[in-house]
C-alpha cells in the first residue's frame, strides 16, 4: 500500500493551494478529485449564467503576487468558464497535476490508532495510507436529488440539475421549460432560459432577495487601482467581517440618520451592486428592526422592476430578514418577469404534488412541460463528508457523531478524529465569508499544524471534547444574536428533509474568527491533544 504524509480530498480552491503549501513543507502528498478536471464547485456549476457574487479580484488567490499580476479579469463578476480557466492555470503553474489523481471519488477513511495513520479507500478500488486527510471537499458539492420530488424518474422529456450541468450545454430553443426553485443558480440561469426557450415556468417555494451585479468588462482603471494598492485592499478585505473589502462595510447605525439619507445611501449601494447593500450600516445584520429598512428597501426595488403588481408581490420575500439567507446577485433576473414568456407558480399557494410523464402538477394544475431544471440546491456544508464512510476512534463514525448536528473545534477538527482536518467545515466562517480569503486562512492553518507536528515529532492531534463544546456552544450563541436564525436557509440545513436544524457556520466576523485560531495555534494548540 502507497504510504504518504497527506491524502487531500478535492481538488478546488482549497485541495489546489492545500496542495502548494504542503509542498513548500516538504510534506509529500495527493490529490483525489471525483470530476475530470481541477476546479471544485467552478467543474461542474457550469449551468448558463454561472458566475461569482463577489468582485473577481476579491475571489481569487492572495498568497502569490506574481499569479495576480499575471492573470487578468474579464469581467466584474467572473463566469464559470474563465473561474475555470483560472484554477486550471493555477494546477499549471504550480506544477500541481502531477499529485492530483481525476476522475476519482473517495468512498472511506479508517483511523488506525496503534499506527496513527488513516486507510484511505476510494471508488477504484485503491487503498492508501496516510498520516493526514484534508477534506478539501467544498461546502456547496453535493446537490440534492430531485428523487426527493414525486414523480422525478417518470418524467419523460429531459432534465438536469444546476450543480451538474452538462459540459457541452443544453439548447433550449423552442421548448417549454419548468424550473424548479429560485436559489442563486436559478436566479442566475432563468434570464439566460428565458432569452432562448418558447416559454419558462419558474416554480417558486420561497423567493429570495437578489441585487443587481451591474456586470461587465473590468474596468481599466479599477485594475490599475488594485496592482497599485494590492497589499493593502487584501488586508483590507481579511479585516472586514465577511472577507469583502467591496462590501463597503459602515460603522453607522442605521436609526442615527434620517430615513432620506438611508434612502440615499441605499440607492448608492444599489447601484454600485453585489452585496455593498448589507454593508450600509452597522446592525443589518445584528437588529431586526434595521434591517427591515433595507428588506423594505429591495421590496421597494422589486416592485419598480416587476409590472405586474401581483407577480411584484409574490417575488418580494417577506418571511425573512434580508441576508439572513445568501443575498443573490443577478443579471435582469426581476425584469425577467416582465418577458410574455415567464410565468411563476406561487408554490406556497398550490405546492407540486409530483412530476408526471408529461411534466410538473400541482395541488391546483397540471403544468406541462417538454424539459425540468431542478435548481433545488446543495446538501450543504456536511453533504460531501457524509457521502464518504469515515470512521476514527474506536471505529465511530462521523455520520453517527453528527445526527444531532456536526460539531467541529473551530470548523477545522473532529473530536475523535485525529489527523483529519477539515477546510471551511461547519462551525468557521466559510459560506458567510468570501471563500477565498476563508479558504487560504483554513489552509495555512492546518499546513502549519501539520509542520508544528513534523517538527515536534507529534503522531496526532485530535480537538478535545470539552474544546469542541466549547465551540459549538459559541457558534450557536453568537448565531442567536444575529437575523441568521430568523430564516429556514441551507446554513440551517432547512433545505434538506430530516437533516438536523443547528446553525452551521461561524457569523462572529472574519477577523475574530482568525485571530482565535492564532491564539489556539500560538499556545500549542491549545484544546488538542497532541501525542507523540
Amino acid at each position: 500500500m502507497e504510504k504518504l504524509d497527506t491524502v487531500i480530498v478535492g481538488a478546488g480552491f482549497s485541495g489546489l493551494y492545500m496542495l502548494h503549501r504542503l509542498r513548500q513543507l516538504g510534506v509529500s502528498a495527493k490529490v483525489y478529485e471525483a470530476g475530470r478536471s481541477v476546479g471544485g464547485t467552478w467543474f461542474w456549476n457550469r449551468y448558463p449564467g454561472a458566475r461569482v457574487d463577489i468582485e473577481s479580484q476579491e475571489y481569487s488567490y492572495s498568497f502569490s503576487p506574481e499569479l495576480d499580476a499575471e492573470w487578468k479579469w474579464t469581467e466584474r463578476y467572473a463566469a464559470q468558464p474563465e473561474l475555470l480557466a483560472y484554477l486550471n492555470h493555477v494546477a499549471d503553474r504550480f506544477d500541481l497535476r502531477r499529485d492530483i489523481q481525476l476522475e476519482t471519488r473517495v468512498a472511506a477513511a479508517r483511523y488506525d490508532e496503534a499506527a496513527r495513520r488513516w486507510t484511505v479507500t476510494t471508488d477504484r478500488g485503491e487503498s492508501v495510507s496516510a498520516r493526514h486527510v484534508v477534506m478539501a471537499t467544498g461546502c456547496l458539492s453535493i446537490p440534492k436529488e430531485d428523487a426527493e420530488i414525486a414523480g422525478s424518474d417518470t418524467f419523460k422529456g429531459p432534465s438536469w440539475h444546476t450543480g451538474r450541468w452538462p459540459e457541452e450545454g443544453v439548447d433550449f430553443t423552442g421548448k417549454t421549460v419548468g424550473v424548479i426553485g429560485t436559489g442563486s443558480s436559478a436566479i442566475q440561469s432563468i434570464p439566460q432560459i428565458a432569452a432562448q426557450a418558447r416559454h419558462v415556468t419558474v416554480f417558486q417555494r420561497t423567493p429570495n432577495f437578489s441585487t443587481p451585479a451591474h456586470n461587465g468588462p473590468v474596468d481599466p482603471a479599477v485594475v490599475a487601482d488594485w496592482a497599485a494598492n494590492r497589499e493593502r485592499y487584501r488586508k483590507e478585505a481579511r479585516d472586514t467581517g465577511f472577507g469583502v473589502r467591496s462590501i463597503g462595510a459602515s460603522e453607522t447605525p442605521t436609526f442615527s440618520v434620517s430615513a432620506e439619507e438611508r434612502q440615499k445611501e441605499f440607492d448608492a449601494r444599489w447601484a454600485y451592486g453585489g452585496f455593498a447593500l448589507l454593508g450600509a450600516y452597522s446592525d443589518l445584520v445584528g437588529d431586526l428592526n434595521a434591517n427591515a429598512t433595507a428588506a423594505e428597501y429591495v421590496r421597494g426595488k422589486i416592485r419598480e422592476i416587476v409590472k405586474d403588481p401581483v407577480i411584484a408581490e409574490k417575488l418580494a420575500p417577506k418571511t425573512y430578514p434580508i441576508g439572513a439567507k445568501r443575498i443573490c446577485v443577478d443579471t435582469g433576473y426581476y425584469a425577467t418577469f416582465n418577458r410574455d414568456n415567464v410565468s411563476l407558480v406561487d408554490l406556497t399557494e398550490e405546492p407540486i404534488e409530483r412530476i408526471t410523464p408529461a411534466g410538473i402538477k400541482t395541488s391546483k394544475q397540471e403544468y406541462p412541460v417538454d424539459a425540468i431544471v431542478y435548481a433545488i440546491g446543495f446538501d450543504a456544508m456536511t453533504g460531501a463528508l457524509d457521502k464518504i464512510d469515515i470512521a476514527g476512534k474506536g471505529g465511530a463514525k462521523l455520520k453517527d457523531a453528527w445526527a444531532a448536528g456536526p460539531k467541529t473545534y473551530l470548523g477545522l477538527m473532529v473530536a475523535g478524529f485525529p489527523n483529519l482536518f477539515l477546510v471551511t467545515g461547519p462551525g468557521s466562517p466559510s459560506v458567510l465569508c468570501n471563500m477565498a480569503v476563508a479558504i487560504e486562512q483554513h489552509v495555512e492553518w492546518i499546513s502549519d499544524c501539520i509542520g508544528w507536528m513534523a517538527d515536534h515529532q507529534a503522531g496526532s492531534i485530535e480537538a478535545t471534547e470539552a474544546a469542541q463544546d466549547d465551540w459549538v456552544a459559541h457558534v450557536n450563541e453568537v448565531a442567536q444574536a444575529t437575523i441568521f436564525p430568523h430564516a429556514n436557509s441551507w446554513y440551517l440545513g432547512a433545505n434538506v428533509p430530516g437533516k438536523p436544524r443547528v446553525f452551521m457556520p461561524y457569523i462572529g466576523g472574519f477577523p475574530v474568527y482568525r485571530d482565535k485560531c492564532n491564539e489556539v495555534a500560538a499556545k500549542g494548540y491549545e484544546g488538542c491533544v497532541v501525542a507523540a
